[in-house]
């Protein structure tokens, strides 16, 4: 059954993970008084809001999406955070390990814990690959590619061959070969192994490297907690529908016109109208979504853009606890999850009392074994690998729960600037709509970098239509919420 929303709706913003609550968040507070009934939908594919920013409640026992902690080094994105938690907030210590060769690491890598782990003669043999290829550096021309071009310049082959070979390999599912060097470049960002000689040696202030950062703020209820907030003020004076997924973005030229949603039950359809887009659904979804269709060309480049999946496997325990660490990092590729996270040392309040959990993180492909496989086998296999790695004992274990996320990470082959320049440019003609977020714009954002970026489109936005905005509102309402100290 078909049917119309109604109404023409001033913006329309498609997907409710952080980048779209952010723009709703920032629209919500500019509306001037001359005009304080603007419109702004947000359509959600999911049943709650969120995207991967969500925390799940099974019987009391709360675990994220993997462990997402809040560290930025913008001030206005802090502010928001802060004026929307307030006293919820904790400030968490950062101590992650590398789990490798039986042997624990620190991470970021500290010059006498890699002695003591890989030895005198390996540690030397890391530390004077740096140093000479420092030296080379400005007489080498070979232009750097690959994830293994940029590590090896900047850390050296023999650390490349130890960790970061393994570990990318194990993320990503390719080569290290075929992963683009911008992919190092964004998540590392800028740390070298002399900053990180440096801070072990000197205990310099390393605020500006969020790689190296000692510590992050996190909501005690987990990092929902954020998404449900600002859910709530949106909803405030405008509408959010989930469980609505877009399968039709109607446009006539260059500008969009509707969108279609299907939701409920009986997947009924309904189509929405508005005058502004906003859009954080994967960037090769939404090609693909036009209609009439974009040409061939640009079809086929959104075709080729690749995401990596994951599933997550979390284990709850008759324990009070079972580490003392953020994140415990496993490279080896006989070990099925990557990374372990323990959510009760991010906050008490994420299990029952005298009780812990464990949340496992596992890369894979949809459709590959590890995604096709039953929750049972899931769960087996992670609660082995426990058992055999000397985190747990089988008797301790009360519950489990297997999560499956799909397209969790934009995959940077090489080659993909290539095709996500074309569909840019191809995208940019459209007067009426604005890319945001990880999934929106294919970039590896971090959960700061997300939010900003759906503030950053609302900002723009803003500045195209002050009828219906008013920019400084939103500044008025960050100041106001930190000069009272209080959230609403």
């Amino acid at each position: 059954m078909d049917a119309t929303s109604g109404q023409t709706n001033d913006v329309i913003i498609l997907g409710a993970g952080l980048a779209g609550l952010g723009a709703g968040y920032a629209l919500s507070h500019s509306s001037p008084v001359s005009n304080p009934k603007t419109n702004v939908l947000v359509i959600e594919a999911g049943k709650t809001v969120g995207g991967l920013a969500i925390t799940k409640n099974h019987h009391g026992f709360r675990f994220d999406l993997g462990g997402h902690r809040f560290k930025t080094s913008k001030p206005k994105i802090e502010q928001l955070v802060r004026n929307i938690l307030g006293d919820e907030l904790l400030v968490v210590k950062r101590s992650s390990k590398i789990l490798l060769r039986d042997k624990y690491f620190d991470y970021p890598l500290k010059p006498l814990n890699a002695i003591s782990g890989f030895g005198i003669p390996t540690t030397a043999k890391i530390i004077l690959e740096y140093s000479a290829g420092q030296l080379k550096k400005p007489f080498v021309n070979k232009k750097i590619v690959s994830l293994e071009d940029w590590v090896v310049r900047h850390f050296g082959r023999t650390l490349f061959n130890i960790y970061f070979r393994e570990y990318s390999e194990k993320v990503w599912g390719i080569n290290c070969n075929r992963i683009c060097m911008e992919w190092m470049e964004q998540r590392i960002q800028k740390l070298s192994l002399g900053k990180a000689i440096k801070k072990a040696l000197f205990k310099n202030n390393s605020r500006d490297m969020h790689t190296l950062a000692s510590e992050f703020l996190y909501p005690s209820l987990g990092i929902g907690r954020i998404s449900d907030r600002l859910k709530e003020e949106i909803e405030i004076n405008n509408r959010i529908l989930t469980h609505s997924r877009v399968v039709r973005i109607n446009h006539i030229g260059n500008r969009i016109e509707n969108v279609t949603t299907r939701s409920g039950a009986d997947n009924q359809t309904c189509d929405h109208s508005g005058n502004e887009f906003i859009s954080s659904i994967p960037v090769a979804t939404l090609v693909q979504l036009l209609h009439p269709r974009p040409p061939t060309e640009i079809l086929e480049a959104a075709s080729k853009l690749k995401y990596r999946d994951l599933v997550i496997v979390t284990i709850m325990l008759d324990r009070e606890r079972v580490t003392d660490q953020t994140w415990i990092y496993l490279p080896e590729q006989e070990i099925p999850f990557g990374r372990i996270h323990e959510p009760t040392n991010w906050s008490n309040k994420m299990a029952p009392q005298g009780k812990t959990l464990l949340v496992t993180e596992y890369f894979c492909f949809r459709g590959d074994e590890t995604w096709s496989a039953s929750d049972g086998e899931l769960a087996e296999r992670t609660i082995s690998n426990l058992i055999k790695l000397g985190f747990i004992k089988r008797h301790e274990v009360l519950d489990k729960v297997v999560l499956r996320i799909p397209r969790a990470y934009p995959l940077f082959e090489v080659g993909y600037t290539r095709q996500l320049e074309k569909i840019c440019r191809y995208l940019d003609d459209y007067r009426n709509l604005r890319l945001i977020g990880r999934g929106g714009m294919f970039r590896y954002y971090n959960m700061d970098h997300t939010l900003e970026s759906g503030i950053n489109a609302a900002e723009s936005l803003m500045a195209d239509r002050p009828e219906l905005f008013d920019p400084e509102l939103f500044t008025r309402a960050l100041n106001e919420y930190s000069q009272t100290g209080t959230g609403s």
